[in-house]
Order: structure tokens, then C-alpha cells, then sequence
């Protein structure tokens, strides 16, 4: 899943044009049938990436996670593969298009092992947000001190 304005972006349109699913994240209508189509594409068996905070950080901060991507896990009962980009905000530094500070690098990524959802319900949605947020956020401050 992507922010709808990478749809505007020359390059990352070509590159996202058939995999993506947009979201304009400023119609709750929209944002609603992103995630109806992500829940289809698991039911594909298609793996779903989104960023749960939604934006990177000028400061290397981890912003708020939004609910949807562990309520669609939750609900469709799949695992949760947690993924840090220790230093994307360096390297993709927020300022809006073709405004932003980004350069060139080699992105470190740490892959976490899976949390697993099976058995979970609605009312444990923010506790595996939060699990998730911990560890990533964790794991920022460890590498970017």
C-alpha cells in the first residue's frame, strides 16, 4: 500500500502503476476501499507492505501507528512481519516532492521474526500495535544513537 500522491511522482508511478493499492489518506472513504482491496489481496495470498505510521520522519522518530494494518491482520488471521529502516529517514528525509532533503545510500534494513495473529480478535488490535511499534522503535534507538 501507498500514499495516493506517489501516483503524481514521475517514476514511482510507472513502478507502483499494477501493485500497488493507493490510499488517499485524506477521504475515510477511500482509505476504506484501500483496505477492503488489501484484505481481497490476502485472500489471494498476496503479501500486503504498508508503513503503519503512515509518513517517514525528518528526525528519526517513529511517528503514531494507525490502526488498519493490525486490524486487516487480525481479521484475516496472517502474521505480522515486522521491518526496520534504520535509516530511511536520513536517506528519504520528509519535505514533499521533489522539496525533500533525500540522497543516495544503501538502506539498512532489520527483518524481525514474524508475530504471529491466530487467535486474536478486535479487542487485542492496540496491544499487537503496540507490540509491533516497540520493536521497531526499540531497535531505531539502538542503531541510531
Amino acid at each position: 500500500m501507498a500514499k495516493f500522491e506517489l501516483n503524481k511522482a514521475p517514476l514511482f508511478n510507472i513502478f507502483f502503476k499494477d501493485m500497488q493499492i493507493s490510499v488517499n489518506r485524506g477521504s475515510r472513504t477511500n482509505s476504506h476501499k484501500a483496505f477492503i482491496r488489501a484484505g481481497e489481496e490476502i485472500d489471494k495470498g498476496h503479501s500486503i507492505f504498508i508503513f503503519p505510521e503512515g509518513t517517514i520522519s525528518s528526525f528519526g522518530e517513529l511517528k503514531n501507528f494507525k490502526n488498519g494494518p493490525f486490524k486487516l491482520a487480525v481479521e484475516k488471521q496472517v502474521p505480522i512481519l515486522p521491518i526496520t529502516f534504520v535509516n530511511n529517514w536520513k536517506l528519504l528525509q520528509n519535505g514533499g516532492f521533489l522539496k525533500s532533503y533525500g540522497r543516495p545510500g544503501v538502506s539498512t534494513i532489520i527483518i524481525h521474526k514474524p508475530i504471529q495473529t491466530i487467535g486474536l480478535k478486535e479487542e487485542n488490535i492496540v496491544d499487537l500495535r503496540t507490540q509491533v511499534f516497540t520493536l521497531i522503535d526499540s531497535t531505531l534507538k539502538k542503531y541510531n544513537v
